[in-house]
């Protein structure tokens, strides 16, 4: 009997070719469609589907089988359920691509689209170098794809821009990507990002680094993806109406060792809170509540914090190993208003999905040395902000929800008019691609 991945490959890639011959039907003069072509590369299998059959073969990373069902959004968290799954963040690449096989302004031309999309599961691909039998060949990560786009190359589609029409996902933070070629001996991750060979590619990831051109962080994606506009209509009710009796909230691990940083200092304060001090709580029942994530409990359980996180005010987004929290976008999903500690953490990182001017109408920012090293406390921080400020700042957050969300594939129509993580994604896609064709053409 077939395995589950092995079903999940064949059937995606049917559905990938079926698609991809259906582009030739597109009418290339729908007005609609104005700057907005996008031809999808086709890859050898070996470069994405194939990569899905390895899900169990990484022993120190986990066991992805699980989170492959439903193209890539993961079982659904039970029986009735319509829009919640149990994603895992890995996904993101497969995700992606099945929304692209939906893009309304597909061509089979790669002379006329204004962008080409590489379906490249560069993530995943990684793993074979982070966890498994190739470790110490990092620097190889991306070559065989190099070699592939430039050698069948016959319409010239890499060549004719050199590489800086074309883009792809990679589901994992650009700190993972960009280990420094040659480098002996070998230090945590892949060179990708660091191949001359890419520096004119446009890659989207989970979280990009301050001065290459070239990365862009999209969203990473939560547990929530609605079907229709009826299923999202009725969540953000839910949310709009529920009593907020907790000030603050941290879902996460760390914190416990003895070195000093910030999510030790959010586990002192919250352990040393009055709780009971009816007249410092203004009305609040409880004012620090803490989800211990650690391990990865969490992860693919949204039962365990959305409830909480529908119960708070605010909750809190230190940084862990690196700035940015995929609980950032489950606290939105809340109505639960982001408290950063860090620029990296959001405000510079998501510029297309969160406009850097608004930050402060949804979010709060609290630099962590002032709290770690100076004594601030967050609580003192936050019972200052009036209650009416905290109710704009969490319709602020409402407003933002669609927009950080990847809604289900083959989503009702009525839904598509509300532009989601893909949608923002693409359009951010496109207008920097002709920004960067442009500045190249008068060089």
């Amino acid at each position: 009997m077939a395995s589950i991945p092995t079903i999940l490959t064949t059937l995606f890639f049917f559905l990938l070719k079926s698609t991809i011959a259906q582009q030739i039907n597109t009418n290339p003069k729908d007005p609609d469609c104005t700057d907005r072509w996008i031809h999808i590369r086709r890859l050898p299998s070996r470069f994405n589907t194939d990569l899905l059959s390895n899900c169990s073969e990484y022993p120190l990373f986990d066991d992805f089988c699980p989170y492959l069902p439903n193209h890539g959004l993961g079982q659904r968290t039970h029986s009735k359920s319509h829009s919640w799954f149990r994603t895992d963040p890995l996904m993101l690449e497969l995700i992606f691509h099945r929304r692209m096989l939906e893009y309304p302004c597909l061509t089979p031309d790669p002379n006329s689209a204004n962008a080409v999309y590489l379906p490249y599961y560069g993530g995943i691909d990684s793993l074979r170098y982070l966890y498994g039998p190739d470790v110490n060949s990092s620097v190889e990560h991306g070559l065989e794809l190099f070699d592939f786009v430039k050698e069948q190359d016959s319409p010239n589609v890499w060549a004719r821009h050199k590489g800086h029409d074309h883009f792809l996902v990679m589901a994992r933070p650009a700190w993972d990507l960009s280990q420094p070629l040659y480098k002996d001996p070998p230090v945590w991750g892949t060179s990708f990002l660091e191949l001359p060979e890419f520096y004119n590619v446009t890659v989207l990831t989970y979280e990009a680094r301050a001065w290459p051109w070239q990365e862009r962080a999209v969203p990473y994606p939560t547990s929530f993806h609605p079907p229709n506009l009826s299923l999202l209509e009725s969540w953000i009710r839910r949310v709009r109406r529920s009593r907020r009796s907790t000030l603050m909230l941290f879902a996460g691990g760390g914190g416990v060792a003895a070195t000093r940083n910030i999510r030790r200092s959010i586990r002192d304060e919250c352990g040393n809170d009055t709780n009971s001090n009816a007249n410092y709580s203004n009305g609040y029942v409880k004012l620090c509540e803490i989800v211990d994530c650690s391990n990865g409990i969490c992860e693919h359980d949204p039962i365990r914090y959305m409830k909480p996180m529908l119960e708070a005010s605010f909750c809190l987004q230190p940084p862990g190993d690196t700035p940015t929290r995929r609980s950032t976008f489950d606290s939105i999903l809340a109505g639960c208003i982001p408290v950063f500690f860090e620029e990296l953490s959001a405000k510079m990182q998501y510029k297309w999905h969160m406009p850097e001017e608004e930050f402060e109408e949804f979010s709060v920012f609290i630099p962590k040395e002032e709290v770690v090293y100076k004594g601030l406390k967050i609580l003192d921080v936050l019972m200052g902000i009036p209650r009416d400020r905290v109710w704009r700042m969490r319709e602020k957050v409402l407003e933002l929800m669609p927009r950080v969300m990847y809604r289900r594939h083959g989503s009702s129509v009525d839904l598509r008019t509300k532009k989601d993580a893909f949608d923002i994604a693409v359009e951010g896609t496109l207008q920097r691609i002709k920004s960067r064709l442009q500045e190249a053409a008068v060089q």
